[in-house]
């Protein structure tokens, strides 16, 4: 609804988020590349459970901390991140957006899970190529190693964030879709 009434609304709700993702993934670089890594700004992956404007802002976050951190050498995977990077943040942002109402103990716990899994396996694979000679072990090595990293930043760290804007009322102020 907010993006047929209000498109520049949505189109400035999506850039906060694509610039705080940006933002947060950079502030700490060494802990958002690199074969062990946590990104702060993938607690934000839980607010597609809130609307769908983050899908488009998460992915273009991704997108842009990919392309600094290459640009300043902080991301040596290289250019296949700046493609599979944000395909991962798409694909688990929509999952993220479709089981929205899926909680556990009122907790969208569910939601969680698409960012874990997609980049574990996604950003693994492409760690496992680019550090390493590929190799099954090396693959479940990076695999894991980005999963650990994704819990905590998406489970602990959204689930943190999702308790802090639903309980203070913030998420509904935020992303309404009408003036009040």
């Amino acid at each position: 609804m907010a993006q047929k009434k209000r498109p520049y609304l949505w189109l400035a709700q999506a850039g906060v988020i694509a610039a705080m993702y940006t933002a947060l993934t950079m502030i700490v670089p060494a802990a958002s590349f690199g074969p062990v890594q946590v990104r702060l700004s993938e607690a934000l992956t839980i607010l597609p459970v809130f609307a769908p404007v983050a899908v488009p802002g998460l992915t273009v976050g991704c997108l842009l901390a990919n392309m600094l951190g290459l640009a300043t050498g902080a991301n040596p995977i290289g250019a296949w991140d700046l493609l599979l990077g944000p395909m991962a943040t798409l694909m688990a942002a929509v999952l993220t957006y479709l089981w929205r109402g899926k909680k556990l103990a009122g907790l969208p716990v569910l939601s969680c899970l698409p960012p874990i899994l997609f980049n574990a396996v996604i950003i693994g694979a492409e760690l496992s190529f680019a550090y390493y000679d590929f190799s099954l072990p090396t693959l479940a090595f990076c695999m894991g190693t980005v999963g650990l990293g994704q819990l905590i930043a998406c489970l602990i760290g959204g689930l943190a964030l999702y308790l802090a804007l639903d309980r203070s009322g913030a998420a509904a102020f935020l992303f309404r879709s009408r003036p009040q």
